[in-house]
């Protein structure tokens, strides 16, 4: 009985070596959430097209029942998307990093699109009166309709990642950045590794929360054998079985000093990094205070420039008045000239 045990022990443990733990114990996700979401938006639409038979007794409230019913849609979308982002994080928290940031913009598309529907309703109620094309409760049907659609498609589209993510066997993502960039290429600079696509501190912030679940589940592990081995110590004492177990639990030990470990290296090389963006926003806060005293300086310029365009302009008007007097008193002086000139031959 205790060598049964063992074994079936033994089999529920991994070598950390080839695979991290909880990538042998992943949760799926499910997809109840965004089915029923999606029959929402079914019946939404369907009910937006039948509205002039529905409502064909009062046919004046089909544009208020339809905003209010869109206003209701978007408090029901919101709701939706605060679990969908839950199950984002717990993606995350899995390892599996570029997987849940396409999960997250995806999980954000429908509120976007709801609320972008919400909004054309409002301005074809408010153009209404100046546009006199369709109908209002057509023009409010169009919207709805395609705004369903469109919300339809991307929620169907988050589902069918989350079950490619329940449907996957392999390594977490994340896992890629074990060895980060600072130890893989030490000659490329830390600013460009930083500012690389901007997700490295992200990275390595997700990598940290990765190994803690881990540690949490490796400690719960440990715990565990702990048990088991105290009530086979009780049970057979001096067995082989008590052996086995012991150095399962020292090994499972040492694999969690060694997680440990790297989870420790990995929060200093976050450091680093944060050390590094800190010292790029400073270098930037002072190249934009200098850029604010060239721009300063720059603008005293342009005025003394200006000031000395103006004088230049009186000077150059002055000087054509002086022009155009002293070329008025030479003709007076020829016009003299010739008077006297006349006059002494008389």
């Amino acid at each position: 009985m205790p060598s049964g045990c063992i074994i079936l022990l033994s089999c529920r443990f991994i070598d950390l070596l080839h695979e991290a733990p909880l990538s042998g114990h992943r949760e799926p996700r499910s997809i109840v959430g965004g089915t029923l979401y999606c029959i929402l938006l079914a019946g939404y639409a369907a009910v937006a097209v039948s509205a002039p038979w529905i409502f064909y007794l009062v046919p004046d409230m089909i544009p208020p029942l339809l905003c209010s019913s869109n206003v209701i849609i978007l408090i029901l979308t919101g709701i939706f998307q605060q679990y969908w982002v839950h199950q984002v994080r717990k993606v995350r928290l899995q390892g599996y990093y570029d997987f849940s940031e396409k999960l997250k913009r995806l999980a954000q598309l429908p509120f976007a699109t709801v609320a972008s529907g919400v909004a054309s309703m409002l301005l074809i109620i408010v153009w209404q009166p100046l546009v006199h094309i369709l109908s209002v409760s057509l023009l409010l049907r169009i919207a709805i309709v395609v705004e369903a659609i469109c919300a339809g498609c991307f929620m169907s589209l988050y589902l069918w990642h989350i079950h490619k993510y329940n449907s996957l066997n392999g390594h977490p993502d994340i896992l890629r950045s074990l060895y980060s960039a600072l130890q893989l290429q030490p000659s490329s600079s830390l600013e460009e590794r930083r500012y690389y696509d901007g997700r490295f501190s992200d990275q390595q912030m997700a990598l940290l929360q990765y190994q803690r679940e881990n540690i949490h589940y490796l400690s719960e592990e440990v715990l565990r054998l702990q048990e088991c081995l105290s009530k086979y110590q009780r049970t057979d004492v001096g067995s082989t079985p008590q052996a086995d177990l012991a150095h399962l639990l020292a090994s499972r030990d040492q694999e969690l000093r060694a997680l440990s470990a790297e989870m420790n290296q990995v929060h200093s090389e976050l450091q680093l990094a944060r050390s590094l963006i800190d010292e790029k926003d400073s270098e930037i806060q002072r190249i934009r205070v200098s850029n604010n005293q060239y721009i300063e300086e720059n603008d005293r310029l342009r005025a003394i420039l200006g000031e000395w365009s103006a004088r230049a302009a009186k000077l150059e008007r002055a000087l054509e008045a002086e022009q155009i007097s002293s070329i008025e008193l030479r003709k007076n002086i020829a016009k003299l000239r010739g008077q006297t000139y006349k006059d002494q031959n008389t």
